[in-house]
């Protein structure tokens, strides 16, 4: 099937988990899943193909809970999805937990400072734009501050120069900076958005001293950058880039890390494992994911999960 035709319906649930094991993803976006699958559906209507079901928070998670998926790290990274975040935390306790920040391609825009980048893409700002980067922050710290049984991270904050020139490089920096001193002031792990940025997220978690809990949400790196991961006790998020073709050094990084220092994710709507790349990704995607590293890591994919559960709950006490 050509990519002009390619198919836009759901991926079929994987697999479920062994009994009680019980998995959390550790980072997800289940409310831009919702849009995702709209636009795949008009696309699937217009292209004559079958329609493309869209499913809700809650349906969502009750696809994951069948195949053994007990709960979620809903990210926040933009400012009107800040206290959605928190919201929906709140309408699922114990199961839907937030990350707030303000995403590193998002930081430039505050207050129009948007340099293109090597994707090619225009600049394009959006009504909250308008508020300045420092405005934004502090609903960021107010809203972290304000609901510490939702919020269990701050993230994803980090660097990004593929989406965002160089020349705006000094201010992704500044700003990961302040998504650092934001963690350690309220004792919150941080998860690190990190894409063609390796040494340079890397040299300022070295200066400014990382916090105590710092977390690489799908790693992107290689083996040797896992392990100064390893060096420094910092985790690695996987997600379906695990399974992708000539992602080799992304594998080898999980047993460079070791058990207790990864975890796994979705990163929905995007980042779909194989053999499903394309289509909508959602908390029910994991166990492929799981799968995945289990192969690289020659292990039973029950051994895997509760690996990563243990450490999603050590990290973020949840």
């Amino acid at each position: 099937m050509s990519k002009h035709h390619r198919n836009r319906s759901w991926a079929p649930a994987p697999e479920a988990l062994p009994q009680g094991v019980g998995v959390i993803d550790d980072h997800t976006h289940m409310s831009a899943v919702i849009p995702f699958a709209r636009r795949m559906d008009r696309q699937a209507r217009e292209r004559g193909q079958d329609p493309v079901p869209v499913y809700g928070v809650d349906e969502q998670l009750e696809q994951a809970r069948a195949v053994g998926v007990v709960g979620a790290i809903e990210v926040g990274c933009e400012l009107p999805n800040l206290q959605a975040a928190v919201d929906l935390a709140k309408a699922h306790p114990g199961v839907v937990h937030a990350a707030l920040a303000i995403h590193p391609n998002e930081a430039v825009l505050h207050g129009h400072r948007g340099v293109p980048g090597p994707d090619g893409l225009p600049v394009t700002y959006r009504p909250w734009h308008d508020t300045s980067f420092e405005e934004a922050m502090e609903e960021v710290r107010r809203l972290a501050k304000g609901n510490p049984d939702q919020v269990v991270a701050i993230g994803e904050t980090g660097m990004d120069l593929f989406r965002t020139g160089r020349d705006a490089m000094d201010i992704q920096r500044q700003a990961l900076r302040d998504h650092m001193a934001l963690a350690k002031e309220l004792g919150l792990p941080m998860q690190i958005h990190d894409r063609d940025a390796h040494q340079e997220v890397i040299d300022t978690l070295l200066a400014d001293g990382a916090p105590e809990r710092t977390v690489f949400h799908s790693y992107s790196g290689d083996e040797a950058m896992a392990r100064v991961a390893a060096e420094q006790g910092w985790y690695l998020s996987f997600s379906g880039t695990v399974s992708y073709k000539g992602n080799e050094g992304i594998r080898r990084a999980l047993s460079v890390v070791g058990l207790d220092h990864i975890m796994v994710e979705t990163d929905a709507p995007y980042l779909t494992p194989m053999p499903y790349r394309g289509r909508t990704n959602a908390p029910y995607m994991v166990p492929y994911t799981l799968r995945a590293m289990a192969d690289a890591l020659d292990l039973p994919v029950e051994e895997v999960a509760r690996a990563t559960r243990e450490t999603t709950r050590q990290v973020y006490g949840i």
